[in-house]
């Protein structure tokens, strides 16, 4: 019996962290063939060459498409995307997958599931359902949906609301968050080693920052940045930032991160790239966690850690109680609150709505025994 060929495409840092636990399930498989193809900023100097990372966590990338133009705007953007999809095309006749598997809603994700859809290639889909109504990923991850054959949803809501879209219930799953299968398999660093690989010191109160474009905002994200920075430096702790993701407007973040930095040195560091075990343990010993990202309202919760989430990137998201929303004029207060004690009493037995880690084994039993297809019917809800 041939293996089933499954090849996975991965754009961002953020991403490959967690397929990793997924990647690791198809390879050790005997019923199934791991092909990988990294794209974006994956082959960017400015965001780390990332796919180093993978490479040095023993995978073999069967492609690497340089698809990234050097501005991050708009119209670069869109650039990037049809580069991606032509270059897939070409990947995807060399390799013959038997089923492309992508996660998230990223422009890159978006042209992986175009070339495949066109060239007749069934795709499984991971955290699909998901609302984010600041970012246009909520237009990119539900276009995904609908070009999708089997679908794997972190939370029932989620899959209740990929059924909703007219998906066949008997092809969309509860797999629980991928991202949770790491905290739960990966062995962390422990504080002291931690901050030897940095090269920079944890202090008795630290946080862990990343901000990303809110690219459906007309907001000057330079101004909005300038303003949460200033509100920062108010307070006394440390701050470990990492770069903001290849969106428009990304850039000027990690430009104005980079300045703010180099005034005091001790007390903040900015890493381009933490890789997963670094920035899960980061998660782990810091405080709090500051920004816009996913993984504060994802991952975040297993280590009940406070979150202070700024703006409206993750409107819509399911969230446990440990996050606490904010705009710029209630960031101070919000940072405030994230600290007291009577807030870290509150989630100190907090239970994450996405999963307890069992996402790449769900996964990995449904791309080995599930028919596959490219025609679908639309479910009516009636």
């Amino acid at each position: 019996m041939n293996k089933r060929k499954i090849c996975v495409v991965t754009g961002s840092r953020a991403e490959y962290g967690l397929l990793c636990p997924i990647l690791i399930k198809i390879q050790e498989s005997n019923k199934l063939e791991l092909q990988l193809i990294s794209t974006s900023s994956h082959h960017s100097t400015e965001y780390g060459l990332t796919y180093k990372q993978i490479e040095n966590d023993g995978f073999t990338i069967d492609d690497k498409i340089n698809n990234l133009f050097p501005s991050d705007s708009n119209s670069s953007i869109v650039k990037s995307t049809a580069k991606a999809t032509s270059l897939l095309s070409d990947s995807f006749d060399r390799l013959e997958p038997d089923i492309v598997l992508l996660l998230g809603d990223r422009y890159e994700t978006h042209a992986s599931a175009t070339a495949a859809m066109l060239m007749n290639i069934p795709i499984a889909h991971i955290h699909g359902g998901e609302v984010t109504e600041g970012a246009v990923d909520e237009q990119i991850r539900h276009s995904i949906t609908k070009m999708s054959y089997l679908h794997f949803c972190s939370t029932e809501t989620y899959r209740k609301r990929v059924i909703q879209m007219g998906e066949d219930p008997a092809r969309v799953f509860y797999s629980g968050a991928p991202g949770i299968d790491n905290i739960k398999n990966l062995k962390l660093l422990t504080k002291n080693k931690l901050e030897k690989e940095l090269n920079w010191k944890l202090t008795f109160k630290s946080a862990l920052f990343t901000y990303h474009p809110v690219t459906l905002e007309e907001s000057d994200v330079e101004i909005d940045l300038e303003v949460i920075l200033s509100i920062l430096e108010t307070f006394s702790f440390n701050i470990l930032f990492t770069y903001a993701n290849a969106d428009s407007g990304g850039k000027v973040i990690n430009q104005k991160i980079e300045e703010f930095c180099k005034i005091q040195p001790a007390r903040y560091k900015v890493v381009k790239s933490l890789g997963q075990i670094k920035y899960l343990s980061a998660m782990k010993y810091v405080d709090l966690l500051i920004g816009n990202t996913s993984s504060g309202i994802i991952e975040a919760a297993s280590f009940r850690k406070p979150v202070v989430n700024i703006g409206d990137r993750q409107k819509g998201r399911l969230r446990g109680e440990n996050v606490i929303d904010c705009n710029l004029k209630t960031l101070q207060e919000s940072i405030k609150l994230a600290l007291s004690s009577s807030f870290r009493n509150k989630i100190k037995n907090l239970n994450n709505i996405y999963g307890t880690g069992a996402a790449a084994d769900i996964i990995l039993d449904k791309l080995i025994n599930e028919p596959i297809s490219v025609i679908k019917k639309f479910r009516d809800q009636l």
